[in-house]
């Protein structure tokens, strides 16, 4: 017996747009398609891959993946949800009216890796819909179970997204690739970009016991500024600075679900039974010029 499609993928349908010819998709059976005839199968996880082109290779591969899941469980990096949370909170996405926007508020993780952040976002606003994007099929198997109403969808966020124009109301980007035209284009008017990016010390005793892990770019900030500006104004920022306490295994699962797990031997990797480190994150909120 065919399994039907998840119910937050069919709600998610009307907003979605087929990656080749950016024709609406509909839904048969487990397949999405498009008048032009592109189809695309949903997986047995619960998702749905709208790649189009060579396969992306950013992506977490299945042990980042694995290793993000078990760490994130852990509640270690709470501080930085609930600040991320509280710049996506309704009331501080009120269009001009001061109301909020969107009947059904939708939000875009854009890199949703297991789908974490927005899982607890969607636990504290109820009747929201959450579309997570990510390019990793192991990420978005997490992803999928997460909550019932996140939609996990393969899609690269330097391309063209799978979505129509002025179709949700949050977009998050946490520690992700961004695109500001293309969440610019997506974004409804009102609507709001979240951005956590690390500062300059986040993890720093971390790398020093790890030197292969990879640096933090000095010029972050002046980078982000000179992209977002052209599509966005900056709004509110919380600073996020906290001590960690990290065992063994939490510890190397913080090294091995970043990019710094392509330059790290997981079996070479000595790390102490207990090691503080600093979780140190800046996260702000753009509006659409």
């Amino acid at each position: 017996m065919t399994r039907p499609l998840p119910t937050a993928l069919l709600a998610a349908l009307p907003l979605l747009r087929c990656p080749v010819c950016t024709l609406p998709l509909d839904a048969r059976e487990r397949t999405l398609g498009c008048a032009g005839g592109h189809r695309f199968d949903a997986a047995r996880g619960g998702s749905v891959s709208l790649l189009s082109g060579p396969a992306p290779v950013s992506g977490d591969d299945d042990d980042m993946a694995r290793a993000r899941d078990r760490f994130l469980a852990t509640g270690a990096y709470g501080p930085l949800r609930d600040a991320v949370l509280d710049l996506a909170a309704p009331e501080a996405c009120a269009g001009p009216d001061g109301s909020p926007v969107g009947a059904r508020r939708t939000v875009l993780d854009a890199g949703c890796g297991s789908g974490w952040y927005l899982a607890a976002l969607l636990a504290e606003q109820p009747g929201a819909l959450g579309i997570g994007l990510d390019t990793s099929t192991r990420s978005l198997r997490f992803a999928a179970r997460a909550h019932e109403h996140l939609a996990a969808i393969g899609a690269d966020v330097f391309s063209r997204l799978p979505l129509a124009d002025d179709s949700v109301d949050v977009v998050l980007d946490v520690f992700s690739p961004r695109n500001p035209p293309e969440f610019a284009r997506v974004l409804r008017p009102g609507g709001r970009l979240v951005v956590a990016r690390p500062a300059p010390d986040h993890l720093a005793e971390l790398r020093e016991t790890v030197p292969a892990m990879v640096g933090i770019d000095p010029r972050k900030e002046e980078r982000l500024a000179a992209a977002l500006d052209p599509h966005f104004t900056a709004g509110p920022e919380i600073v996020v600075r906290a001590p960690l306490r990290l065992g063994t295994e939490a510890a190397a699962d913080l090294v091995l679900m970043t990019p710094s797990a392509r330059h790290v031997d997981p079996a070479a990797l000595d790390l102490p039974e207990e090691l503080g480190t600093t979780l140190s994150v800046r996260v702000s909120a753009w509006t659409v010029r």
